[in-house]
């Protein structure tokens, strides 16, 4: 159901975003546009933020290391307003800090909370497997991305775990995805509160993008996140 993006409001203290085509870029632009505290992470795995403090959870998950991360989360909300946090691996991501303080702690200490919890190798469209996505317990609203760059291009080449999403979509992985086969696979899913159609400006024009929001039964909206920055 097509709404007006200008009436796209986040709702709730933890919001957990999945799919794929700019979780990332959307989390970022929750960051600017909400007010008071913020706290972003993952509950799987994401690059660190630029231009913002990112605080290491580590391995260890005693009383005193969770004690010593909610102590540093609080200071560094006094001089900075948004923060990173996570544990950082060896490939320089950042895995989910749940293992060593949990999502209900965090969100005690900010305003907000904004999770990545889902990832598409960086395509524009997906089908989740049974495992994903990993939205946390706390979640009070969940958003999903979903890229129309990847309208007119091939379930293979557009789509993470295309073979999944050929299924859902009732097409073969060397055709072509339209807006109705996307539809289909979001709406056998049915994982988030609300969707996000973004990279409108990649489309030679606005019909595609609404047709695929007029074909979602719940409240969609579309964008281009990137011109939000």
């Amino acid at each position: 159901m097509y709404q007006p993006y200008e009436r796209f409001i986040p709702k709730g203290q933890f919001i957990s975003v999945i799919g794929s085509g700019g979780k990332t870029t959307l989390l970022r632009v929750l960051s600017q546009k909400l007010p008071g505290t913020i706290i972003l992470t993952t509950s799987t795995h994401i690059f660190p933020f630029s231009g913002m403090p990112l605080i290491d959870t580590g391995t260890d998950n005693s009383a005193e290391q969770q004690y010593q991360i909610l102590h540093q989360v609080r200071s560094t909300l006094l001089s900075d307003r948004v923060i990173c946090i996570g544990q950082q691996l060896p490939s320089g991501k950042l895995a989910s800090p749940s293992s060593v303080i949990s999502f209900e702690m965090l969100s005690i200490e900010a305003d907000y909370v904004l999770v990545e919890a889902d990832g598409a190798a960086g395509h524009p469209l997906k089908a989740h497997r049974p495992w994903e996505p990993v939205i946390p317990s706390c979640t009070s609203m969940t958003i999903c991305v979903v890229g129309a760059s990847g309208i007119g291009k091939s379930v293979s080449s557009a789509c993470h775990c295309p073979e999944l999403f050929s299924a859902l979509a009732g097409i073969s992985p060397d055709q072509a995805v339209y807006p109705e086969h996307i539809a289909s696979v979001l709406n056998h899913e049915d994982l988030a509160d609300c969707y996000l159609v973004n990279q409108i400006d990649t489309l030679p024009g606005p019909d595609q993008a609404m047709q695929l929001c007029s074909l979602i039964r719940k409240d969609t909206y579309m964008c281009s996140l990137k011109n939000d920055l």
